[in-house]
């Protein structure tokens, strides 16, 4: 069973978790089952596939997992920029978070790879 806590990307995931959990934090009351909620359970989804991809019992599963994380990660950018649109947060939060989430993504994808040349 792979150790996901001292792997770099799940430890990236949960910092995008915790930048999440802060902007959000400050989105319209009216948002709280809405758009906070949602994207809230996607950031946590980045972080749980890769926790339940590693208690899988094959490589291939664990890649499948780290694909459905990544998914998520994109996820997460898809609500960051329409928080933007509705001008919840501004162009310079969307432009950090985009850049976190896109490092994230190349940093799983390169986990994927890694995996599958096992």
């Amino acid at each position: 069973m792979i150790d996901y806590k001292r792997l770099d990307v799940w430890r990236k995931g949960l910092e995008i978790l915790k930048q999440v959990y802060i902007i959000s934090a400050r989105f319209p009351e009216e948002e709280k089952f809405g758009l906070t909620a949602q994207i809230r359970r996607a950031a946590i989804s980045i972080i749980s596939n890769i926790a339940e991809g590693a208690g899988r019992n094959s490589n291939a599963q664990f890649i499948n997992f780290l694909s459905f994380s990544k998914g998520s990660a994109t996820e997460v950018e898809g609500q960051m920029i329409a928080a933007n649109v509705l001008e919840f947060i501004s162009d310079e939060e969307l432009d950090n978070i985009c850049k976190e989430l896109d490092y994230y993504c190349r940093m799983n994808q390169k986990l994927q790879e890694y995996f599958k040349n096992l």
